[in-house]
């Protein structure tokens, strides 16, 4: 995994290292002035090459002293450069002004004290006389609505036209107009092709329309690497990968999910030495979701998977299941008969289960059994309508909604979400699947390309699957359905919830990835063997 972290972390590390005497804000200002130009050699190699134009779009905080090192770096490589400030010299904080002055003794600035009416002036009136726009105008501490004259560039005809006069955009940090910790426009947002963040990513570049802003995300570092994270305020600080302290408690954890566990490795042993998961059928007519639920559980490594079928789907189900095996359980009773094998270790609830009194008397039995479960499609719906069945789930409980189902177990985090974002740090994915893990009382897994897993003690990852693993064909009937049975196969296994969840969201991905256009959803469990040799497991 790689850690994400928020504004307030990112400033309590650069703090840290600052107090430490062992760096300066000026050097990380510089560091970071030269991560922007390496990234924008290695996007675009021929402006390495040869001398361009830049204007850099300077904001009246640090993110603007990042860009006059921007400037001053470009202009020593022969660029002609255009500096504009939004702000006065006089009030940019220490580091900034002595960036600003440094720059100077090279070239001008044109200032900005005030919000003129037009949106158009210097640096938009020639987009065909220079190759690159710098945005150093707001970075990650944004708390208001983007305003001012630079906000001209997130104006859509503004976007058009530098984008026909083949000019790119680089933005420092986050696209101004981004939250840098909810990925939400602030009102509105520049629209970046390259988006250079330092030491690590934010949540703002994984979640919302993050992405989208930032275009392509890159991180650079600037040698924090050997800082440890301090405390922010009340919250623990993100433990990373393989370290930390297993005395401070996750509820600041954010990891954005890029490889699964050596877990996932068979060791010689019997089948039910890996679990035997059961997933429930719906009626006759409804019982492919469950087959392709079943299907996941089984090549991700369960040891046996069982369809629990209504009399009535037997034949339904028994003429397309081989190692699959099925067992008729119609209705509550003969479902909790079946329960009394304790081999089975993780039931799957919900995909085309239906929504009648019988469904829900069937997942009411299932959450008794206290047994691993993942509850997905009609179970939501039914825990939606019915407070008892909620009451009933469990810490061993994964709910995968979809931000339609979300809207339905949880209005007010869906609506607080929904809301439009006016001041920072906006209210993010990850603090309503936070609030709904809580509420729950387990795991929940929030759908999307910015999937977000979170748990009641506050852990939380995001499966991103953005930037160079964006998954589009992921969009198609019964992908979710699949997606339940990957985590219910987990852990059938036993993995924790949490660990089912992440593991599970991205196999699914890397399955779609490998795959590629074209895919349905019965080809996602078939490309796990190819995943798996890929990943050397």
């Amino acid at each position: 995994m790689t850690e994400l972290l928020t504004c307030a972390q990112m400033r309590a590390i650069e703090a840290a290292a600052i107090a430490s005497g062992s760096v300066t804000g000026l050097d990380l200002m510089e560091r970071a002035g030269i991560g922007v130009i390496e990234a924008v050699f290695d996007e675009w190699p021929a402006m390495a090459e040869t001398s361009h134009h830049a204007v850099v779009l300077c904001g009246p905080g640090n993110n603007g002293g990042d860009g006059f090192v921007v400037a001053r770096l470009l202009k020593q490589r022969g660029w002609g450069v255009d500096v504009f400030l939004y702000g006065d010299p006089d009030k940019l904080p220490t580091d900034a002004r002595t960036n600003y002055e440094r720059w100077c003794e090279a070239g001008e600035v044109k200032t900005y004290r005030l919000d003129p009416a037009p949106l158009i002036d210097d640096f938009i009136r020639y987009p065909d006389e220079f190759d690159l726009l710098v945005d150093a105008v707001f970075g990650t501490g944004l708390k208001r609505p983007f305003r001012g004259i630079f906000a001209s560039m997130a104006d859509d005809t503004v976007k058009v036209l530098l984008k026909e006069n083949g000019v790119r955009v680089v933005s420092v940090d986050v696209p101004s107009g981004v939250c840098s910790d909810s990925g939400r426009p602030l009102m509105w947002a520049i629209s970046a092709d390259l988006t250079v963040s330092f030491h690590r990513m934010k949540l703002g570049h994984v979640l919302g329309f993050g992405a989208v802003m930032s275009g392509k995300a890159v991180v650079k570092d600037i040698g924090l690497e050997s800082w440890p994270h301090p405390r922010v305020g009340q919250l623990p600080p993100p433990v990373g990968v393989g370290g930390g302290s297993s005395a401070v408690p996750p509820s600041n954890v954010v990891n954005l999910v890029t490889g699964p566990s050596k877990s996932l490795k068979k060791h010689s042993t019997h089948k039910y030495s890996h679990g035997h998961a059961l997933v429930l059928s719906g009626p006759t007519g409804q019982t492919g979701a469950a087959r392709l639920a079943a299907r996941g559980a089984l090549r991700i490594g369960a040891g046996v998977v069982t369809v629990a079928s209504p009399k009535s789907a037997m034949l339904e189900n028994a003429m397309q299941l081989t190692a699959i095996m099925i067992h008729e359980a119609d209705g509550p009773q003969a479902l909790k008969r079946t329960l009394e094998d304790e081999r089975i270790n993780a039931l799957c609830l919900g995909p085309a289960l239906g929504l009648d009194s019988r469904a829900s008397k069937l997942v009411a039995i299932a959450l008794e059994a206290k047994r691993m479960t993942v509850l997905d499609a009609d179970a939501l719906t039914l825990l939606s309508q019915d407070e008892a069945l909620f009451a009933a789930l469990h810490p061993s409980c994964v709910l995968t909604p979809h931000a339609g189902e979300f809207k339905r177990l949880f209005p007010d985090l869906a609506e607080k979400l929904d809301a439009p974002a006016s001041t920072g740090p906006a209210y993010s994915k990850v603090d309503a699947t936070r609030e709904a893990a809580k509420r729950a009382g387990c795991t929940v897994l929030c759908k999307g390309p910015d999937t977000v897993i979170a748990s009641p003690d506050g852990q939380a990852s995001v499966n991103a699957s953005l930037y160079e693993r964006a998954a589009p064909w992921l969009a198609t009937a019964g992908s979710g359905d699949v997606l339940a049975g990957f985590i219910t196969g987990l852990m059938a296994r036993g993995f924790s919830p949490h660990h089912a969840a992440e593991t599970g969201a991205y196999l699914h991905s890397e399955c779609a990835l490998s795959f590629g256009a074209g895919l349905i959803a019965e080809d996602l469990p078939e490309e796990l063997p190819k995943v798996f040799t890929a990943l050397g497991i």
